[in-house]
């Protein structure tokens, strides 16, 4: 019964906007006093949880994040795609989303992709005649890639805590953030056509390849940043921290000397972004920890294993189930908490029911990242409302239109379908997937 209280304690702090690390230190807190766990026990664990070096990894990837941001290279990503998407009615909305799902994978998290893209497309799409709603809706669909589309920080979490390699996990989310990108490109397509789009003249290819010549004289730089990360990472020149710093190194580079648009003031503003962000990471992993080790105490594991069979022994049934309760954690809990917390609890009952870390890893990102956008309680969501600065009653209809012929099939398809999300690990990296098996 304290366990659900603990849960109760946990979720209703969350919904009433309590900080999420002062939300999981309630709940610790709670089960130390009903347990008389000893403090010093927790904290000797907690610390020896957050004294680990990917946590540079996860400093790092914001940081670089921040400073692409500040530095115009989400600008360049977009004049470097518009010559051949933006003279069709469908362009725009599909730069808006391809242009998310790249600075997603170099900023790492979908909440940067939101701020970063969506403040330049969505007065550009308002401007062209897509309905506000509908392109803040656009926007905050597309960048869930970040969460998806390596390297992404809450997947580097998820790697750290389940002790699964950092490489093997960003191959795992790859296809189903592919997969993603196609499916919300055919979806615009079909709805802008009730829109009056307005379309620019269309151009013959000549004269789209000398724009794009253009362009790529200072997006060169740009696309180059992925290329480091992780290029860097499977090819084995650098750890995913390493990868991270030397990016990060590059990022200030091409901001100061080339693109011209850092300064002492922005770059400072960044490095406290990152660093209170990591801060506040830090303070939720100690406590996010401390609360596992009180659960691995209480046995919860197996108890929720216990109570998940007395449900039902259908292992579909049971898979369905556990989906319920991410998409749950993903409408509560931002990225990183959710990765964290849905991986500790969960990752004991994947083990019992055959699945794989590897794939539990893209489960779990679908999943949050589907909690995320779905309202009532949608994080990414408000936050999109915010940059686009529309009520969300505007935004809901298109996003539904989304969830349900987007991101609902291809979370079911990356939950049944196992190759979707260990093909590519096992033709990489077939020592650590040895095999891939057809359905769960």
């Amino acid at each position: 019964m304290h366990i659900l209280i603990d849960f109760a304690i946990l979720f209703i702090t969350l919904i009433i906007g309590v900080p999420v690390p002062f939300a999981f230190m309630a709940a610790t807190f709670y089960m130390m006093s009903v347990d008389h766990i000893s403090a010093s026990f927790l904290i000797a664990n907690g610390f020896h949880g957050i004294n680990n070096t990917s946590m540079l990894a996860v400093l790092f990837f914001i940081l670089m994040g921040s400073i692409a941001s500040d530095s115009g290279i989400a600008d360049r990503i977009i004049k470097l795609l518009d010559p051949f998407l933006n003279r069709q009615k469908s362009g725009l909305g599909t730069l808006s989303i391809f242009s998310s799902a790249f600075f997603g994978a170099i900023a790492g998290t979908c909440s940067a992709a939101v701020a970063a893209i969506g403040s330049i497309m969505i007065p550009k799409m308002v401007e062209r005649g897509y309905p506000r709603g509908y392109a803040t809706s656009l926007i905050s669909a597309a960048s869930i890639e970040g969460q998806l589309i390596p390297p992404s920080v809450p997947m580097i979490l998820y790697a750290w805590v389940t002790w699964q390699p950092v490489s093997v996990v960003f191959l795992s989310t790859v296809v189903p953030g592919l997969m993603l990108l196609g499916a919300y490109s055919i979806v615009n397509a079909i709805m802008v056509r009730k829109y009056p789009v307005k379309v620019l003249p269309k151009e013959d290819m000549k004269t789209k390849m000398h724009k794009f010549k253009l362009s790529m004289k200072g997006g060169i730089f740009a696309l180059l940043m992925p290329v480091i990360v992780l290029g860097g990472i499977f090819g084995g020149i650098f750890t995913p921290t390493e990868s991270a710093a030397v990016a990060t190194i590059y990022a200030l580079i091409i901001g100061i000397f080339v693109y011209k648009k850092l300064n002492v003031k922005n770059i400072m503003n960044s490095t406290v972004f990152a660093v209170t962000t990591t801060g506040v990471i830090l303070l939720m992993v100690f406590f996010i920890l401390a609360l596992s080790k009180i659960f691995v105490m209480e046995n919860l594991p197996s108890r929720l294993v216990a109570l998940l069979l007395s449900t039902t022994s259908n292992k579909i049934l049971l898979l369905l189930l556990i989906n319920g309760f991410l998409i749950i954690v993903g409408m509560l809990m931002d990225d990183f908490s959710g990765t964290l917390l849905s991986a500790i609890v969960l990752s004991p009952v994947m083990h019992h029911l055959g699945v794989s870390p590897v794939q539990f890893a893209a489960i779990l990102g679908t999943n949050l990242g589907l909690g995320n956008k779905t309202p009532p309680t949608a994080p990414i969501l408000y936050l999109a409302c915010r940059i686009g600065h529309v009520p969300v009653e505007k935004v809901i209809k298109p996003q539904l239109i989304f969830i349900l012929t987007c991101s609902l099939p291809i979370t079911l398809l990356t939950t049944f379908f196992p190759p979707l999300s260990l093909t590519l690990p096992h033709l990489l990296m077939p020592k650590i997937v040895p095999h891939v098996p057809l359905f769960v």
